[in-house]
C-alpha cells in the first residue's frame, strides 16, 4: 500500500486556522501551532460570552425597571410581585422597554398596579367584595389597612389600563 503525506489536506487545514486568526496579535496570526490555540479559546470564550450576555442583558433590564419603580415609590420586587398577583405576564424585556421609552405610560401602569394589590389585599382580609372597593374605598387609599409590606406593592387599574376583572375576589 502506497505511503500517504496529507500534503494537500494538511495544507487546506492549516490555511483555514490562519484565515480564522487572521488579525490577531503577533504569532497568533503568522504560526499554525499559536493560531490553532489562539481559535480555540476564542470559541470558548464565545460559548461562555454567549451565555454571559443573556445574563448582562437581564441585569440591565432590572436596573431600568428598579429605577423607574424607585421613581414611582415602590421597589422593583413590589412591582413584579404585584404584576404577578395581577396576572400581567410582560416579561422584564418589555417592561424595561416601556419604562425607557414610555415613563409616564409605566407610570399610569404602576398606579395600577397599586390599586389593584391594595383591591386584593382589601378582599382578602376584609370579606367584602372587589366591587364595593372598587365602588367606595379606592377613593381613600389610605385608609386601608396595611399588614404588610405587600400593600403598596401591586395593580386596580388594572380593570381600566390592563382589562383584567377581579379573578380573586367573587369566588
Amino acid at each position: 500500500m502506497a505511503r500517504v503525506k496529507r500534503g494537500t489536506k494538511r495544507r487546506a487545514r492549516r490555511k483555514k486556522y490562519l484565515k480564522r486568526t487572521k488579525g490577531f496579535f503577533l504569532t497568533k496570526s503568522k504560526l499554525y501551532q499559536s493560531a490553532q490555540e489562539a481559535a480555540n479559546r476564542a470559541d470558548r470564550y464565545a460559548f461562555r460570552d454567549r451565555r454571559v450576555k443573556k445574563r448582562q442583558y437581564r441585569r440591565l433590564w432590572i436596573q431600568r425597571i428598579g429605577a423607574a419603580a424607585r421613581a414611582n415609590g415602590l421597589t422593583y420586587g413590589q412591582l413584579i410581585h404585584g404584576l404577578k398577583a395581577a396576572g400581567i405576564e410582560l416579561d422584564r424585556k418589555v417592561l424595561a422597554d416601556i419604562a425607557v421609552k414610555d415613563a409616564v405610560g409605566f407610570t399610569r401602569r404602576e398606579k395600577g398596579i397599586i390599586l389593584y394589590s391594595q383591591a386584593l389585599r382589601f378582599v382578602r382580609h376584609s370579606g367584602r367584595s372587589a366591587r364595593e372597593f372598587a365602588g367606595a374605598e379606592s377613593r381613600n387609599l389610605s385608609s386601608m389597612p396595611r399588614r404588610d409590606n405587600y400593600s403598596r406593592c401591586a395593580v386596580l387599574c388594572a380593570p381600566k389600563c390592563f382589562n383584567l376583572s377581579f379573578h380573586h375576589a367573587d369566588h
